[in-house]
């Protein structure tokens, strides 16, 4: 399901809106960014501190995730179940990938967020539309996060 494309953009920009539904059916959405890819059709993050999303996905275990590379303005919209483990119960080769990704945060996850992925779709700016190539949004998008000060 996770095309090797969707997965270089989740590697290489590993922030994501992800969205689940507050207990009154309204949406929430949080960055998180401590995502280790499984394999084409699971992805897991460190709860570190996300007690809202965590609370969400008690009552409703529907997730959405979406990574965006603002340089090209490419996106990766995921769709998935999530299951919380408590750090001590996960399965080992969770625990594995996510020491070899983010060791330094690992001492703070709290549990683990495994998403299992139920639709996946790649999103491309309207800017492609027009003609623009992606070698010229990086350059022109890169120049404005140079300007920020």
């Amino acid at each position: 399901m996770l095309t090797d494309e969707m997965q270089a953009l989740v590697q290489n920009f590993s922030a994501a809106a992800v969205a689940t539904v507050n207990e009154d059916g309204t949406p929430s959405v949080s960055p998180k960014a401590t995502f280790v890819i499984l394999d084409r059709q699971t992805l897991v993050f460190g709860n570190i501190r996300s007690p809202g999303t965590i609370r969400n996905l008690a009552h409703n275990p529907a997730i959405e995730l979406c990574f965006t590379d603002i340089l090209a303005r490419r996106a990766v919209r995921i769709k998935g179940t999530a299951t919380v483990m408590p750090r001590g119960e996960a399965d080992p080769d969770i625990a594995n990938a996510f020491e070899e990704y983010w060791a330094p945060y690992l001492e703070n996850v709290r549990s683990f967020v495994k998403v299992s992925v139920s639709a996946a779709e790649m999103i491309v700016s309207p800017a492609y539309d027009i003609g623009l190539t992606e070698a010229e949004l990086r350059a022109t998008n890169l120049a404005k996060l140079n300007a920020i000060k």
